[in-house]
């Protein structure tokens, strides 16, 4: 079969379910078509119900503190359906110690909590006379130079929460170009946090407190699942249909699919950044071929543990742990105090992560052995009675693209790219960020380009903020 679109979009995960959003929304009579290899859309993003309990095999949840998301869900009524947990009323906690410590989210509280030493907090301070690092420095390797040792177990945990990775892997150009850029424009990371709060101050942006965690009543999958909504399966939206080939063609693409060749005048690959990179192989840049030819990834199992009223969940989100505490888990989301209606009445569930960048060996354990060390690991920090109404082993869909060395120059890479085809727009899982929010800005970006024929062109790095 041939077709011919304006806009055909490779990948119906968020970032390409987003794009074909905008596009239907602000581009009226645009022909579009979405097409994916797998049977369903989403992507990563995958909820569970089974037996009353209802988990997530991909992430749980997106910040309320980005203008695009906030947009999304207003232009299709999911922020009438959405529930939301407060990151100032849910505390989270890092395991220190073989015991879980409370992680204040306002900076004045973390710095009166007795995390770490006196010493240590006036070492923080030392960031002021310390030159940016050249190169690529790793996440440990920068959270060392500028504000001292007692800050990596913090800053593990907060990239093992995101990540899944490994801080003494990951670059800090990759993962927070942001915070690079202020350093190296002010020569201190505090200094340009405080030159940023002036400015905003003297402009109209002003502080609106902490941001809540926003997911669904009936799971994560609620999103893409409304998105495909607006979707006319068959003429915009063609699922079981793998993309083996895509070459430009004049001013336009042509795309090779399993019983389908379309021609389209704009391509988007929403795809993750591995999957971009083999379409993308067949291209003519002889001269200027990728950095590298993947990335690496990181795998997590979800392990959903429902108890009965007998045990009880400290207040809050949940906690991550360090590395150095050696322990089985890489931490424990507690579901059911985040959001209402994840359990049986009168139950409890969380969500213990393993595996990640530093141990994919454990996720080659079976469903009963993961299972039951995860629990021995959990139960010396919880307050757990008895053993479990329910559990299920959650294995990922995909892995999580690590933003490690060579990163930034496969970013500069894409851009040229783009620029020596015009009409071509790569975004997806692990292009600019991991974040649902970061999938959903990305796409709004690439249909506005698309909207005003031009090609995409990366925004100034974003300082991101940290939440345990």
């Amino acid at each position: 079969m041939k077709r011919t679109v304006d806009t055909l979009i490779i990948g119906a995960g968020l970032s390409g379910l987003s794009v074909a959003h905008w596009l239907k929304q602000d581009c009226p009579g645009h022909r579009l078509l979405l097409v994916d290899g797998a049977n369903h859309t989403g992507g990563a993003i995958a909820s569970h119900l089974e037996q009353g309990y209802l988990a997530e095999a991909g992430p749980h949840g997106f910040l309320d503190n980005c203008e695009e998301s906030n947009r999304l869900l207003q232009e299709t009524g999911l922020d009438q359906e959405c529930v939301k947990a407060p990151l100032s009323r849910f505390v989270r906690y890092v395991c220190l110690e073989d015991r879980l410590r409370l992680i204040p989210q306002s900076p004045s509280r973390i710095i009166r909590a007795p995390l770490i030493s006196p010493l240590a907090k006036l070492r923080v301070l030392g960031d002021l006379f310390k030159k940016p690092l050249p190169g690529e420095p790793t996440v440990a390797q920068w959270v060392e130079h500028r504000f001292g040792p007692a800050l990596l177990p913090f800053a593990d945990a907060v990239f093992t929460g995101t990540y899944a990775g490994d801080i003494e892997r990951l670059v800090m150009d990759g993962v927070m170009p942001g915070a690079r850029e202020l350093e190296r424009k002010h020569g201190s990371l505090i200094r340009g946090i405080l030159a940023k709060l002036s400015k905003n101050k003297k402009g109209k942006n002003k502080a609106k407190g902490l941001p809540a965690m926003t997911s669904f009543p009936t799971g994560m999958g609620r999103l893409p699942q409304r998105l495909s909504e607006g979707l006319k399966p068959g003429e915009e939206l063609e699922l079981n249909c793998l993309v083996e080939q895509i070459r430009p063609n004049g001013k336009s693409w042509s795309v090779e699919a399993e019983g389908l060749t379309v021609t389209a005048s704009n391509l988007v690959l929403a795809l993750p950044v591995n999957a971009a990179l083999k379409l993308t192989a067949g291209l003519d840049m002889p001269d200027d071929p990728p950095p590298q030819a993947g990335i690496p990834e990181a795998w997590i199992a979800t392990i959903a543990c429902g108890f009965d009223g007998r045990s009880q969940l400290p207040p809050g989100f949940g906690y991550l742990a360090p590395e150095q505490e050696g322990r089985f888990a890489l931490g424990t989301l507690f579901s059911s105090n985040m959001f209402p209606g994840r359990t049986p009445e009168g139950h409890i569930l969380f969500e213990i992560l393993v595996g990640g960048r530093r141990h994919p060996e454990k996720l080659a354990l079976d469903d009963e052995e993961m299972t039951r060390r995860a629990l021995a690991d959990v139960r010396t920090l919880l307050n757990l009675t008895g053993e479990p109404s329910w559990t299920k082993v959650l294995r990922p869909q995909g892995g999580i693209p690590q933003l490690e060395a060579g990163y930034p120059g496969l970013l500069a890479w894409r851009d040229r790219l783009t620029t020596t085809y015009p009409g071509l727009y790569l975004n997806g899982f692990g292009w600019e960020g991991i974040g649902l929010n970061d999938m959903m800005k990305t796409a709004a970006r690439t249909a506005a380009a698309i909207r005003e024929q031009r090609q995409g062109a990366g925004e100034e790095a974003e300082l991101k903020k940290i939440y345990f």
